[in-house]
């Protein structure tokens, strides 16, 4: 099953761990989502959080589009937008477990380790080839594909990386005992 705008028009934090399990493809590149990250509008840790700018409008778009943005000005993240139109609240996707087209992520990445493909939302960019150019676009259409988990798999749940601003809430979600993830959870 696609996931589709209404999958994503939803509470951030129902949708995040449900992301876990589910395949994410672009161009016919991707894999299971293994690891992600809920930022809700009120989060002071959201680039929503003071509002609209040029940079984060597509989080105020529909739910089920792709909201792109350039990390410290070198990487590009991959988050899913979520809630009803206009709520800002998307989920950065971490890492995924590379099953298709693995040839070309691996020459996108110029590495063989298929574990370090995807393990963090600047590598799995660039491994699936995502820009600026996907910024705004439909989860649910070319180059996007997104289906839904087979099953629930056994979640991890701990705080985000790499944010100094509500470090400590408990949203990042990941698939328990994965190799592929960017950071082991603590136990």
């Amino acid at each position: 099953m696609t996931l589709d705008g209404a999958f994503f028009d939803r509470s951030v934090h129902e949708v995040a761990p449900e992301l876990i399990g589910a395949t994410l493809l672009v161009d016919g590149c991707g894999g299971t989502i293994v690891e992600v990250e809920a930022y809700h509008h009120e989060d002071p840790a959201s680039h929503a959080f003071r509002g609209r700018t040029k940079r984060n409008a597509a989080m105020f778009g529909p739910p089920g589009h792709a909201y792109v943005y350039r990390s410290y000005g070198i990487h590009w993240c991959l988050n899913l937008v979520c809630e009803p139109e206009g709520s800002a609240s998307a989920v950065l996707v971490r890492a995924l477990e590379p099953t298709e087209g693995l040839e070309r992520m691996r020459e996108r990445r110029a590495l063989d380790d298929e574990r370090l493909l995807c393990a963090g939302p600047g590598r799995l960019c660039q491994a699936l080839g995502i820009t600026r150019d996907h910024d705004g676009l439909a989860l649910d259409a070319p180059p996007f594909e997104l289906r839904a988990r087979a099953k629930e798999p056994e979640l991890a749940r701990g705080p985000r990386i790499g944010i100094t601003r509500a470090a400590d809430l408990p949203w990042r979600y990941g698939l328990a005992g994965s190799r592929f993830l960017s950071r082991p959870f603590r136990r």
